[in-house]
């Protein structure tokens, strides 16, 4: 269990309470921010030596506070915050320390903290891009490549909104259900891409970063909780829901892509997939439905089919042509096409997608898709060109693996 692969896995997951939590104490962005990269640093050393703590969190979060106060005295600049506990050593008591971090509030500081990132201070593209690095820890380049701007750009976005946050003195609370309700969009969107990071890592070693995928889940229910009966709300966690139970059978023995269409079933969560379906039910019969509601709606036909050849391609179309509707995307788009695709065959289908290449020439999906509309016309040295530009453009190891298997069946790997 101590193994770096391990550890690396344990600190991303742990990552947004920690954070959240050396916020709290500390009312600064970048004090958290250095604070558990500090701790982080020491878990590298004592967890591979020791073997990991019980609870991963609740040891950064003392750690990492204690770094942080060391710090700031250093400096001289230390002023005793009201509710920040005095400094305790994480190595004497660990068990007994980390059972009173369990029975705190430290748990629900990540909701808080998506609240803040959301402040109306804040430009939407700032917002996300706070949220992104502060709670996803996603890394400058990995954030600039997914708004598809410089990495210098990005980096001064950000600091310009810890910058806000910090001269604005947002309060580190969620805020009053006047404000809320103005902010309830800006922070649903940040769930789902903290999920979506969880669900296909944008950097790195893995696939899938279940730890993200569970707190995302987990934020989307204490979300919805505050508006009980919001529709969109249960879009949102439905989504997310019906695409986490197809983790365990997204990736072979070998760490290799499997696709939906080849997907063991059997490996599926049905527990997550009853609850999510229910709420699909509920949306599609009460309403309104939204973006998410949508979204929720498409996964459910897929999860719905016994095997991938019974699956209701017509339903899907449908559906995806009501989201283009709702919110306009290129995205959107793409993925209808694989609909399209299944029900009037690759030539459609390219012809929906073929106008989108100039906006989505740096999106690996696009090129992966067109690959294989090409391929399946045959139209072979085309296939190589557009494998080879998604090839270029993939985040993980498992991504580029997958394209190689198609150029594999060209002829040829590049």
């Amino acid at each position: 269990m101590n193994d770096p692969a391990w550890i690396d896995a344990a600190l991303a997951a742990a990552r947004p309470q920690a954070v959240a939590a050396l916020l709290r104490y500390f009312r600064d962005l970048d004090v958290a921010e250095e604070a558990f990269q500090d701790a982080c640093l020491r878990a590298l050393g004592k967890w591979s030596e020791q073997g990991p703590p019980r609870d991963p969190a609740a040891w950064l979060i003392l750690v990492g506070r204690n770094c942080a106060l060391d710090g700031l005295r250093r400096k001289a600049k230390f002023e005793v915050l009201t509710d920040s506990p005095p400094e305790e050593d994480v190595d004497e008591g660990e068990d007994e320390l980390v059972d009173r971090l369990d029975g705190s509030h430290f748990r629900d500081d990540v909701l808080r903290l998506l609240f803040v990132c959301a402040h109306p201070s804040l430009p939407p593209a700032q917002q996300v891009a706070l949220a992104l690095r502060v709670v996803s820890g996603l890394s400058v380049k990995e954030i600039a490549r997914a708004f598809l701007v410089s990495e210098s750009a990005m980096e001064q976005r950000i600091t310009r909104a810890k910058r806000t946050v910090r001269d604005a003195q947002v309060p580190f609370e969620a805020p009053g259900a006047g404000e809320r309700a103005q902010r309830i969009a800006a922070v649903a969107a940040m769930i789902y891409l903290v999920f979506n990071e969880g669900y296909a890592a944008s950097g790195g070693e893995e696939l899938v970063r279940v730890g993200l995928c569970d707190e995302a889940i987990r934020l989307a229910r204490l979300l919805l909780g505050l508006y009980v009966g919001e529709s969109e709300l249960q879009g949102l966690l439905a989504l997310l829901l019906l695409h986490h139970a197809r983790s365990a059978a997204r990736v072979d023995t070998d760490g290799n892509i499997v696709l939906l269409q080849d997907q063991d079933r059997s490996l599926w969560d049905g527990e997550a997939i009853a609850e999510g379906l229910a709420m699909v039910d509920k949306i599609m019969r009460e309403g309104p439905v939204g973006p998410y509601g949508l979204q929720a709606a498409i996964a459910a036909v897929h999860v719905r089919a016994p095997d991938a050849k019974a699956t209701d391609w017509g339903a899907i179309d449908r559906l995806y042509a009501l989201l283009e509707t709702l919110q306009p995307s290129p995205v959107v788009t793409l993925n209808r096409a694989v609909a399209v695709a299944k029900l009037r065959g690759p030539d459609a289908a390219l012809a929906l997608i073929d106008p989108l290449e100039e906006r989505l020439a740096s999106y690996f999906h696009f090129h992966g898709v067109r690959g294989a509309l090409l391929l399946e016309l045959d139209r072979r040295e085309e296939a190589r060109e557009a494998f080879g530009r998604a090839i270029a453009l993939a985040h993980t190891p498992a991504e580029a693996a997958h394209i190689r298997m198609h150029l594999d069946r060209l002829g040829g790997v590049e």
